[in-house]
């Protein structure tokens, strides 16, 4: 099964460097391209809509892996069907804007599905003790699902950035899934995702061919939480220590959404007024901003995340302190006004 789950992964990532080529042609010959304008965070005009890809040969992956005895069904259809609609509502986005409403409605919508078949938000270890969440479980769920949707969308701003944390959020998941005792299902998925985000890798690096678009931001969030979620019904610490691994977008995201709102700001506007955008236009470049990131996720956010795994009790701590220093250096780099 180990060396099978490898063989479906490298096709992956192969696969989806050959249909991101794709695509980029696609796009280029349609006009689907992003121009600069004055909240970009690049100055060259590239085609979007690369994440279809990602959607694409992760979704037929996940087929497969179901198809072998591989995937549970249900962690199938939470995945597939509410990342599929969250995909198809990006790529109308990206062709043509659709509103707050209407793309919050889909993002809802597909997170009740996933906690539906995933039966619902599972128990969660606080300490000593767990927490069965009950009816409000599809509350919190909800909310949490469809702001790792949109953390994702705001956090993809310069090249290489969202998928390269996609690849390590999804990678380091997986192999922690194994020693936490989570089901081999969601390890497999995950490895094929991340390929898939990896394959898409290839032409995003910096400087960027191609952009994920919404068609693939919204999804790789979506997907990641999907897998979380799935993974805490084995073990009541996964939720934690995928949270821990996907600090630094969850971090950035929320202190900047939360800095805004103080000032009156409209938070659904674009901005370049992230963490990480600041520091690309300080550092005159994207390369040294996402190579920063996965940096301190490899030599900060992993070991954090190892640790919650192996002493559950202080998983709950193990947030606050992996996520303190990340939040003081997001207030510290973007405390001003945008500019």
């Amino acid at each position: 099964m180990q060396p099978l789950g490898a063989v479906l992964a490298i096709c992956a990532l192969v696969a989806t460097a050959l249909l991101t080529q794709l695509v980029r042609a696609i796009a280029v010959g349609r006009g689907v391209v992003d121009v600069p304008n004055a909240r970009s965070s690049h100055d060259v005009p590239t085609p979007r809509g690369g994440g279809l890809a990602i959607v694409l040969v992760t979704t037929a992956g996940l087929l497969v892996l179901a198809v072998l005895g591989m995937l549970r069904l249900d962690l199938l259809w939470a995945v597939t069907g509410g990342g599929l609609a969250v995909a198809l509502a990006g790529f109308a986005d990206d062709r043509r804007s659709l509103s707050a409403a209407t793309r919050l409605t889909v993002h809802f919508a597909a997170a009740l599905w996933a906690l539906v078949w995933l039966g619902g938000l599972p128990a969660l270890r606080i300490g000593a003790h767990l927490v069965f969440p009950g009816w409000m479980g599809y509350v919190l769920g909800a909310f949490g699902i469809v702001w790792a949707i949109n953390l994702f969308n705001f956090m993809d701003g310069i090249d290489g950035i969202a998928a390269s944390e996609a690849v390590f959020v999804a990678l380091a998941g997986a192999l922690l899934s194994l020693p936490m005792g989570v089901g081999a299902g969601v390890g497999f998925a995950a490895a094929v995702f991340a390929a898939a985000c990896g394959g898409f890798l290839m032409w995003n690096w910096p400087p960027a061919r191609i952009f994920l678009g919404d068609v693939g931001s919204g999804y790789l969030g979506y997907v990641i939480v999907v897998l979380a979620v799935a993974a805490t019904r084995d073990n009541p610490v996964a939720l934690w220590v995928w949270l821990i691994l996907g600090g630094a977008f969850f971090v950035d995201a929320t202190a900047t959404l939360l800095r805004r709102l103080l000032r009156g700001e409209r938070v659904y506007e674009a901005h370049r007024s992230h963490a990480y955008q600041w520091l690309a236009r300080r550092w005159g470049g994207h390369a040294p901003v996402t190579w920063t990131v996965l940096i301190v996720n490899v030599v900060w956010l992993l070991p954090c995340a190892v640790f919650a795994s192996r002493r559950p009790v202080y998983a709950v701590a193990t947030v606050a302190f992996a996520f303190a220093p990340l939040g003081l250096l997001a207030i510290a780099v973007s405390g001003r006004r945008e500019s």
